[in-house]
This record gives C-alpha cells, structure tokens and sequence, in this order.
C-alpha cells in the first residue's frame, strides 16, 4: 500500500474519534464517548466502573495528544491526527493501540452486566460489545460484524486483547469504504 493510500485509510478514521463533529478531536470527545457508554449501559458516572471508564478516556485522550497534537493546543485536527497516527503506526501499530487500552478494559466492564466483585472483566458478550460500538457511531450493520469478528475464539465473549489487537487492525488493516 502506498503513503497516500495509507494516509488516506488512516483520516477517514477520524470521524470516529471527533464524537462531536466540530472538526478536531479533543478531551472532549472522549468525555462524550464515555458518558454514552454509561448511558447506554446504565452506569453510575461515580460507580467504580464509571470512573474506570473516565479514566480511561482520559488516559486515551493523553496518549492521543502526545502523539499527534503538534501545536500543543489540546486539539488535534484531522491533519495532525494523520500525521501523528501514521507516523505511530509505522513504527509499532500495537503500541498505538496500546494506548487505548485503559479505556478499552474498562468499556469492557461497563458492558459486561456480569458481577465481578469490583474486578474488571476479561471479556464482554458480544451483543454488549456491538451496542457499545453502535453508541459511539458505527452503523448497526458495521458494528454487528465488528462485533462478530472480534469474537476469535467464538464463545460468545470478547476478550481485552482482541478489542486492542481489533484497535491496530482498524487502523492499518480494514479498508475505509467497507
């Protein structure tokens, strides 16, 4: 795959993260990622599991910032996001999504309605995952397979290391008009 090819996969990417539309992503966007998820599942913003899930975002926006926002202004536009990614992604995709772990972990546990005595858990239902990724924007088709794909091992759960491990792949592998 050529840069502009690659350049191109890796922007359209973007809208997924600017959750409010306004043209950059910033901490914001994470907020409102994690206060949908929340909503959708019925969780406290207090709970534990809410405040694992801010944290989350927050520690997501972080890494996100300190790779891509080159002017330091707190917000990253679409350029700085395709720079910034790009650039991640070529030396070391996995770390890149590395980042998103904390938040992925604890999305998992706000999805998963299992009781896990205050433990996050190592996996989520499928059907919970594809609503999780319907709220945060993709389409109900998209996510349903989203969903499906990451079951690898196909027992009905998706574990945390396939949602990071899905995180690079979107980035670098899945093309952007499917």
């Amino acid at each position: 795959m050529d840069s502009a090819e690659y350049e191109r996969k890796i922007a359209h990417r973007f809208a997924a993260f600017d959750q409010d539309g306004n043209g950059y992503i910033d901490r914001a966007d994470f907020n409102v990622a994690a206060a949908r998820l929340l909503a959708e599942f019925g969780t406290a913003a207090r709970s534990d599991r809410g405040q694992a899930l801010y944290t989350g975002a927050e520690a997501f926006w972080q890494g996100m910032a300190g790779i891509a926002d080159v002017d330091g202004d707190q917000r990253v536009t679409r350029g700085e996001f395709v720079g910034g990614a790009v650039k991640r992604l070529r030396d070391n995709p996995e770390r890149f999504a590395e980042i998103a772990r904390p938040f992925l972990r604890a999305a998992i546990a706000v999805a998963d309605p299992g009781d896990h005595e205050g433990t996050a858990p190592a996996s989520a239902p499928v059907a919970a995952v594809e609503r999780a990724l319907r709220v945060l924007g993709a389409g109900a088709d998209v996510a349903s397979v989203a969903a499906q794909s990451l079951d690898a091992d196909h027992d009905g759960r998706i574990a945390e290391k396939d949602a990071v491990a899905a995180l690079s792949a979107y980035f670098t592998v899945i093309e952007p008009d499917a």
